[in-house]
Order: C-alpha cells, then structure tokens, then sequence
C-alpha cells in the first residue's frame, strides 16, 4: 500500500489522484473539537490527521494540531456529487480521522462520512490520565 499526500505535486499526476478526484469532484468541510471535562476544557496541541483509502492507497488530506480553542476549523475535503435521483441514499466519501496527544500517549480514531456541502463537527473527548494529574 502506498501512501501519499495531497499537497504532493507529483502525486497530482497520477492516476491514482485523477481517478479519486473525478469520483470526488465536489466538496464538503469538517471542524475538529478536541475538549476534556465534558467540553468544559479544550485541549490544544491535539494532533490530527485526516486520511481515506482509495484503491489500495492512502491518501492523507490533512495534517495539523488543535489550537488554543481545541479547535481546526474548517477543513474542506473532497466528496461525491449527490444523486439526486436517489436522495434515500447519499453518495459520500468515508475519511479516517486519527488523534494523537504525545503528553498522554493518546491515540484515538474515528471515522467520518463527508457529503457534498454539508459541514461535519467531530467531536473528540479526551480523558484525563489519573496519573499525571491531567492533560
């Protein structure tokens, strides 16, 4: 399995960029809000990625932390037209979402459904370490 980056300018070349780019012509966003204490306490400097296979490759769309608000605003992904003649069924693209908080060896994954102009809000809750004292 490969695994590239869509700021990769060679990879824009490929086939593999082309195929998933026309199946995905559209956009939809996705917010990260990291927090601990019932959403009382953000957590900044939270890691996350955010990645899909496609044919056997990953492709990684993003890549950052959290900031002071423990929270990434607004990351546009690619994602399916929806069929209109099947509004039942939505089309959409299905995007690994990966956590990681080095302090307290944190390592959370979520998967996320990104459809075609619609804002997803994924919510993260990270438990305190009892034995460090907190975050």
């Amino acid at each position: 399995m490969n695994i590239y980056n869509i700021d990769d300018e060679n990879f824009k070349n490929t086939e593999v960029y082309k195929s998933f780019m026309n199946d995905n012509p559209v956009n939809g966003y996705l917010k990260i809000r990291a927090y601990s204490a019932s959403g009382a306490i953000p957590v900044r400097g939270l890691k996350i990625t955010v990645s899909t296979e496609y044919e056997g490759n990953t492709i990684v769309f993003f890549d950052g932390v959290t900031d002071t608000s423990g929270v990434i605003e607004k990351i546009t992904l690619p994602a399916p037209k929806l069929n209109s003649d099947n509004m039942n069924v939505p089309s959409r693209t299905t995007y690994d979402i990966n956590a990681t908080y080095e302090p307290n060896l944190v390592d959370l994954k979520y998967k996320v459904n990104i459809y075609e102009d619609v804002f997803v809000i994924q919510n993260i809750n990270i438990v305190p370490d009892s034995n460090s004292g907190g975050l």
